[in-house]
């Protein structure tokens, strides 16, 4: 009766428009709801029930009022919003305030809080007053504030046109969603169990940790004072519930739940709240794709530098804490504050770091084993039997390497480059191939711990994501057919199989496409090569002239690198998403644009690198019959002294191009773009003006989050792990440039994320997704091509059959560099000058190195003299050295998928310590659970016996 009452008291539903009609019955029956349970949950006190309903009747003739404006002049009037100054339209947060209670004067002037200092702003949309989308906002923001969310507005102080609307969720909304959305939340201290131990391991472990106590404290750790205690991660932690609230460690509710928990409550809230009549009118993504609002984003905890020392005065906020600890260049060395970043930046974030801090871990021992197999090269430079005779072969002549201007020219003349290729072509190159590929494996498995270790830290054991809402792409292209969902049991719009088919078609060849457009590109570059050695090689500079191939070489990856870099940003995401087929989810979308973005950057980098490991100097046939390009050019042979050079010079100019290309465009594009507002900023407003600005204002001006999220980070991660493993055996320095770029990459990543970016929303993961699927298939085919450049790109295996079988040392057994002597001579072919084809034939006849035209010059093939029964026909040399390189790698790929699959069965994918904690810590769980239950229990009995009320039957 009482609830009927309050009713009656409201305007009558006739008097309001249609929406404002079925608003109000929708506010109706969830006010029924939500009273229904505390009628049947209270006792018999009815003066409570009456003082419950008479504050709903408020809030009912509150939401009545709202409803009558819809009808009104816009609430973006200018009337209604004064520049810089703060208009409520919010009466609860009026409500809220406590008479007498003291609000600092910090919370009203650092632009975190709202007017009255308490309120915190847990969220900001930002929108244009020109914008004509303005009844869809209205409907919204009236939604918001009767899901229980407060709301203040408030100008731009350099634009009146712009609009932030600041919102805060009070604890009882908190409290609701939180529960809704099984945030786990702490509510009972660690107990950490330690095994029993006997005294004689106690005493080595005194003497272990005296001893430790001599030593210099470790550098790279983390300054525990410094860091705050994250309370979360000392405590065991469950879902929290509102009726167990006694449960959980509550000290103040302001900051129970912290701010990067709270922005994602409400995040949730504005995805769920509708802004037009429709199925699907629904969510603030659709209102931000349709231009209703422009921006929206959780604020940063404030600036990230504060005049005082962190050291003598603590840390402002964890925004500032993070700049010192993690992006200031002077914590290069440091490890990373994984649980600080979880904390702000939530555990997608946090994953990436993780795994980006791993990754450079595991690269140290890779990068020290390939700089020995570098050093081992070095120090056996002058021992080396083949670079010896190269550099000695004075009387050898070889054959020109391109038709008529490219000079005959001894062999003694690459000496250096000989030199060079024994840096990275010895007799270490084949173990750290397999080391490499071992590696590879052991990074990936003990990844997988790793991720178990953090997953369990950071309460993700039992973390499931929840059903997906539906793109609205995928609801506006097939909104037309539905079907009921399995899960929800609603009607959902559908994709017809044959559509599916269809599209997936298109897809496929769209991407078989761009890939064609990546190997017409290469093959452009193969034409520079073939036709720019021969122009080179007629030079006027003797420098150029001389060092043609050298020359030809470094432009052509020059040129490449442009060419990759323009079919990045032409063709790469406008493309693939066109290409992209409509799947249902946002994260089915993620991964199939990922997998197709992955595919074309991966063959748009390593295409050219293929060529040249596999390809270059391999079918040019032989002096007097060359194969040729379109029967015009000649094709492009190696150096005398071998490709591999070429393999190095491409990796080496491709790697260290992209990784300084990419950290430009990551921290410079942003630094300057900022630099530029700030710039505009001063000019409107003075020094001073950035200062006074609200923290809304000044995280306005930073720049977005990238669209794609952590894609771009996580891509050029994979394509370097990718250089790093592939062609590792070509290129061993390949693990220590990638390691020092990530140790800059971290702190660049760090510094854009603190200072550069606006606050991105935290949200939860378990792993790093489809990612850790594309290193599983790199690793794979790191084996494969390792093997083919040991085996047909280095000399490797042509040196061990000649040292085995044709050297000094053959039937022996032996194959030191005494049983290599001969080698060179036996691995280079005679040519009659006299056979040259016409267009081949050199415009000189050799005749200063002799005083008299050459007759023979040599080449690096196994073929038969011109003089034999069949006129340079293969020799049985190169079968032998043919089958021992097939041979090699079906031995090589064999041993080492072995070797990897073994580790993989032997590591397992979770510790054993974590498995037992884990057990361990549900045991716990459920104890202290049942023991809080009965103390409650027992606190309430005993004051029913104070109070004299007595009940049977009751438990315990």
């Amino acid at each position: 009766a009482g609830f009927s009452t309050a009713l009656s008291q409201t305007p009558s539903i006739s008097s309001i428009s249609s929406e404002g009609r079925e608003d109000l019955q929708v506010n109706q029956l969830e006010t029924q709801i939500w009273i229904k349970p505390d009628i049947q949950k209270t006792d018999v006190d009815f003066s409570e029930i009456l003082n419950a309903i008479q504050e709903i009747a408020k809030d009912v003739n509150i939401f009545f009022d709202e409803l009558e404006g819809v009808n009104s002049p816009s609430k973006d009037d200018d009337s209604l919003l004064h520049h810089g100054n703060l208009t409520s339209t919010s009466d609860d947060a009026s409500r809220l305030e406590v008479v007498g209670e003291e609000v600092p004067d910090k919370n009203k002037t650092n632009g975190l809080y709202f007017r009255d200092g308490k309120c915190r702003i847990d969220y900001i949309l930002v929108y244009r007053k020109s914008n004509p989308q303005t009844e869809k906002r209205e409907v919204f923001e009236r939604n918001i504030r009767a899901e229980g969310l407060q709301m203040e507005k408030e100008s731009s102080l350099t634009n009146s046109d712009i609009i932030f609307v600041k919102l805060h969720a009070p604890w009882e909304v908190l409290g609701k969603y939180a529960e809704l959305m099984n945030v786990r939340m702490p509510f009972r201290r660690k107990i950490y169990y330690l095994h029993r131990r006997y005294k004689f391991m106690n005493r080595i472990e005194k003497q272990i940790s005296r001893f430790r106590g001599w030593l210099p404290r470790k550098p790279m750790k983390l300054d525990k004072e410094t860091l705050p205690d994250l309370e979360e991660n000392d405590c065991y932690t469950a879902p929290f519930s509102q009726q167990r609230i006694h449960h959980f460690i509550i000290h103040n509710k302001d900051t129970f739940f912290n701010n990067a928990t709270r922005s994602r409550i409400v995040h949730h809230i504005l995805q769920r709240v509708k802004y037009e009549e429709g199925k699907n009118k629904i969510g603030l993504n659709r209102l931000l794709s349709n231009g209703s609002y422009e921006a929206a984003f959780p604020l940063h905890e404030g600036s990230y530098r504060s005049k005082n020392s962190i050291k003598t005065h603590g840390a402002e906020n964890h925004r500032h804490l993070l700049y010192e600890c993690w992006a200031s260049w002077g914590v290069w060395y440091k490890y990373q504050p994984l649980d600080l970043i979880r904390r702000y930046f939530g555990e997608k974030i946090g994953l990436y770091f993780a795994w980006l801090g791993w990754y450079t871990g595991m690269l140290f021992p890779a990068a020290f084993i390939g700089l020995f197999v570098f050093l081992y090269g070095v120090t056996t430079l002058n021992h080396c039997q083949v670079s010896k005779e190269v550099c000695q072969a004075t009387d050898i002549i070889m054959c020109p390497i391109c038709d008529k201007y490219c000079p005959f020219m001894r062999l003694s003349d690459s000496c250096i480059y000989a030199k060079v290729t024994h840096l990275f072509d010895n007799g270490a190159t084949v173990f750290f191939a397999v080391f490499m590929a071992v590696w590879a494996t052991v990074f990936l498995e003990f990844w997988k711990r790793r991720r178990a270790v953090i997953a369990y830290d950071w309460d993700l054991i039992d973390w499931e994501e929840e059903e997906e809402e539906i793109r609205p792409q995928f609801e506006a292209k097939y909104s037309k057919k539905e079907r009921m969902n399995p899960i929800s049991g609603k009607p959902e719009p559908y994709q017809a199989f044959a559509d599916k088919c269809s599209r997936l078609i298109v897809s496929a060849s769209g991407i078989f496409f761009m890939i064609c457009v990546v190997i017409a590109a290469v093959f452009g570059i193969v034409i520079y090569r073939v036709v720019t050695v021969s122009t080179f090689a007629a030079f006027k500079w003797a420098l150029i002239r001389n060092n043609s191939q050298v020359a030809t070489t470094g432009t052509a990856v020059c040129i490449n690198f442009c060419i990759i870099m323009l079919l990045n940003v032409v063709t790469s995401e406008t493309l693939i998403i066109f290409f992209t087929e409509q799947p249902r989810t946002e994260s089915e979308w993620e991964n199939s644009f990922t997998l197709k973005m992955f595919l074309f950057q991966f063959v748009n980098l390593n295409s050219s690198t293929f060529y040249i490991a596999f390809f270059l100097g391999r079918f040019t046939g032989h002096p007097g019959a060359y194969l040729r390009l379109i029967n015009r050019w000649r094709l492009e042979e190696c150096h005398p002294s071998g490709c591999l050079i070429d393999l190095c010079m491409q990796m080496g100019i491709i790697m260290v191009l992209k990784q300084t290309w990419n950290n430009f465009m990551e921290l410079g594009y942003p630094l300057i773009q900022n630099w530029w507002t700030r710039r505009k900023l001063r000019q409107e407003y003075g020094t001073q003006g950035k200062t006074s600005f609200p923290q809304w204002e000044k995280d306005y001006n930073l720049q977005p989050m990238n669209a794609y999220g952590l894609f771009d980070e996580y891509l050029e991660m994979i394509l370097q792990f990718g250089f790093t493993t592939i062609f590792v055996a070509a290129f061993p320095l390949a693990p220590l440039l990638a390691l020092l770029n990530n140790i800059i990459e971290i702190r660049l990543d760090a510094y854009k994320f603190v200072t550069q970016w606006r606050r991105p929303l935290a949200s939860r993961a378990k792993d790093i997704g489809i990612w850790y699927g594309i290193l599983e298939g790199i690793g794979i085919l790191s084996v494969i091509t390792n093997a083919f450049v040991i085996a047909v790109t280095s000399d490797f295996i042509p040196r061990l059959v000649y040292a085995y079988k044709y050297g000094p040392c053959a039937g022996q057994g032996e194959a030191g560099q005494k049983c290599m002597v001969g080698y060179v001579n036996a691995s280079l072919s005679v040519f009659l000058v006299s056979d040259f084809e016409n267009r081949s034939e050199p415009t000189s006849n050799g005749s200063e190195f002799s005083g008299s035209p050459l007759k023979y010059c040599r080449y690096r093939d196994y073929r038969d003299p011109p003089h034999s029964p069949v006129p340079y026909g293969y020799t049985l040399q190169f079968w032998h050295v043919l089958a021992a390189r097939l041979a090699f790698i079906i031995v090589f790929e064999h041993l080492v998928f072995c070797i990897k699959h073994l580790i993989s069965y032997l590591i397992p994918d979770l510790p054993k310590d974590l498995r037992d904690r884990m057990r361990r810590e549900k045991y716990l769980i459920q104890e202290m659970m049942y023991e809080a239950e009965l103390e409650r229990l027992q606190k309430e009995r005993k004051e029913r016996k104070r109070n004299g009320k007595s009940y049977h039957n009751e438990w315990p």
